[in-house]
């Protein structure tokens, strides 16, 4: 080996040292990694620990539990059954004798893939019972699986006296209803009398089925209806505990299209409901429990009688499951579908349900019946645009004298004065400046409908048009990676599209009130900012909402300025002013209305302040 590889060797032998010297950890940092060190290990020390006094309490508990009542349920093998109709499929398990799991066999979720309603991992139902001596909890327990058809099977619990305990289910033909029945036969000696009753812990966690985790979440909430009263429900966006003193007949897990809702036939009483957030990503919306309080007879001679929905929020669907509940009972299931505030929901009822399965009806694109439905009702409204856009007209028609008095009144203390002239004047030629507000309001109600209404259309759900693949979630042809505060990671192109005919509309009746009211005042230069502030409101609220209810408002919109444009096109201003001078009114044939008569006092009242002042003045 030559000089130099000897001298090489021994700088990268000095590298390599000084490197390691220059790493090595300080006393601190040493003492810190044993004590770090020495923690894992009593950690682990505690958790062994832990896990041989549960392993020893168990063996002590299955020592004691030997003579249990039914000390050999708590073992065993599970299994499970299937009951399905066209619409559903359920497996149950004899591990609980409950319905592990429910498969809706008409809907896909989002790998197109029959939609799971909800599996064995996803909740849990115990039910309890109080014994003498001991408690039985359904969900430790393994049942015996007894009589099974295609919709019906019963699982027994049987005790070491010769008692038994039935949980029967039978799944109701064409519907997606099931009915349950808990009997106990020869248990008298197991429970005291004075037990009436039998405990129910219903647990599920809900989850994600749609698109857009931020919309769904709007409509997904625990929701219940007490005996005698409207539904109620439990905060959509928080973790909300409440004790419900009154009776329920039924309580709803409900995300927005699906639901899972538990009915008792003699209600049920004391219930504790709770609804917990989860994690955006976790796959689930909400972490559901109900404990509450049932009905229960030990004797056998009057069964315990429940029932479940397990399907789609679709109105008539629930309106006809009414039918199959109990005897002289309506439990209103049909409420589980919002249709807003009870006007709006009489008009969605009545008017826009029906109109709405009527276009179905044909087998259109969805997209075409919400076309045809916005058609249809600008349609309906139309007198009422009209009368309105004639007000303001003819108020237009009036701006050259309305200016004549605003010249003849330029001072702010005159501004009285100006204003009940200029009543007077409409009063004159019959004009209203309140007639075209009037109109308006009757058709916010209508327009309002389809708001709540295509929100909670199931009918909508993964249903494409042009570039919206559901037209149930916000469609995101311009998306990308990172997340964007209030936009998120997309850009919907029908909200954007709505947007935009928002503010030219917006443009449009700007031009129409400026023409009749003025455009130099307050109010106009307020609405101009409004113009442009609220489709900016607009665009980051409807962003994350249904591609289906933003392609309605744009629609709305167009068809909106372009009827403003063709009734624009119709009208005269000189015939209108023409006309208005024919119907003129002399001062004789005027009748005061009341906010003459108000304006008339206030002036009155206002002259009277000034003389007081001015005597004032001189004294």
């Amino acid at each position: 080996m030559d000089k130099n590889s000897l001298v090489g060797f021994a700088l990268i032998g000095a590298v390599i040292v000084g490197f390691s010297i220059y790493n090595r950890p300080s006393q601190e940092e040493m003492a810190r990694a044993k004590q770090y060190q020495d923690s894992i290990q009593a950690l682990a020390l505690q958790q062994e620990a832990q896990e041989k006094a549960q392993a020893e309490a168990q063996v002590q508990s299955l020592r004691l539990d030997s003579a249990s009542t039914f000390f050999q349920a708590a073992t065993g093998t599970e299994r499970f059954t299937t009951l399905e109709n066209e619409l559903v499929q359920l497996t149950l398990t004899n591990k609980g004798g409950r319905i592990s799991k429910a498969v809706l066999k008409n809907y896909n979720d989002q790998q197109q893939q029959p939609l799971v309603l909800f599996d064995q991992a996803d909740g849990n139902i115990c039910f309890g019972f109080d014994g003498k001596q001991e408690n039985i909890l359904t969900d430790q327990l393994y049942f015996d699986i007894q009589e099974t058809t295609d919709s019906t099977v019963t699982m027994r619990l049987n005790a070491a006296n010769g008692g038994q305990l039935d949980f029967s289910y039978r799944l109701l033909p064409h519907s997606y209803m099931v009915d349950l029945t808990v009997k106990a036969s020869g248990m008298q000696h197991f429970f005291s009398p004075s037990v009436k009753t039998m405990n129910i812990d219903w647990t599920q966690r809900a989850r994600q089925m749609e698109k857009g985790y931020t919309f769904e979440q709007r409509y997904t909430s625990l929701t219940y209806k007490p005996v005698d009263d409207g539904f109620d429900y439990l905060s959509e966006t928080k973790d909300e505990k409440e004790s419900i003193p009154t009776a329920l007949e039924w309580v709803a897990f409900k995300n927005q299209y699906f639901s899972c809702v538990f009915m008792a036939e003699k209600n049920f009483e004391n219930a504790v409901l709770e609804s917990r957030m989860e994690n955006k990503g976790s796959g689930y919306m909400k972490n559901y429990s109900a404990d509450m309080v049932a009905a229960f007879d030990p004797t056998g001679a009057q069964p315990s009688r429940f029932q479940f929905y397990l399907g789609p929020n679709h109105f008539k669907t629930l309106l006809a499951s009414n039918d199959l509940s109990f005897a002289e009972k309506d439990p209103e299931l049909e409420d589980l579908v919002y249709l807003g505030w009870p006007i709006i929901r009489w008009i969605n009822r009545w008017f826009t349900i029906n109109l709405f399965d009527w276009l179905s009806g044909w087998g259109l694109s969805m997209g075409i019946v919400i076309l045809l439905m916005t058609i249809i009702v600008k349609i309906l409204v139309l007198p009422t645009t009209w009368k309105s856009f004639i007000s303001s007209a003819k108020m237009r028609a009036l701006k050259p004298y309305v200016d004549k008095i605003s010249a003849k009144y330029p001072n702010k203390e005159d501004a009285l004065k100006k204003q009940q002239e200029t009543m007077a004047l409409y009063s004159q030629y019959g004009v209203s400046p309140m007639g075209g507000c009037l109109p308006m309001l009757i058709q916010t109600p209508v327009f309002m409908a389809l708001f709540f209404f295509v929100p909670n259309a199931i009918e909508l759900r993964q249903q494409s048009f042009l570039w919206a693949d559901d037209l149930s979630s916000y469609d995101d042809l311009i998306s990308w990676s990172a997340n964007i505060p209030l936009l998120g990671n997309h850009l919907s192109l029908f909200c954007l599209l709505f947007s935009a005919a928002t503010v030219i509309n917006q443009i449009v009746m700007m031009r129409q009130q400026s023409m009749s009211m003025g455009g130099d005042n307050q109010q106009m230069a307020a609405m101009k900012w409004m113009m442009y502030i609220m489709p900016v409101m607009f665009f980051f609220i409807f962003n994350e909402y249904a591609s289906g209810l933003s392609y309605y408002y744009f629609i709305s919109s167009l068809i909106g300025i372009l009827t403003m444009w063709v009734m624009r096109r119709m009208t005269d201003d000189k015939k209108l002013l023409a006309q208005l001078e024919a119907n003129k009114k002399t001062p004789s044939q005027q009748k005061k209305s009341g906010l003459m008569e108000k304006l008339e006092a206030l002036q009155r009242e206002q002259e009277r302040i000034q003389q007081e002042r001015q005597n004032r003045m001189r004294k």
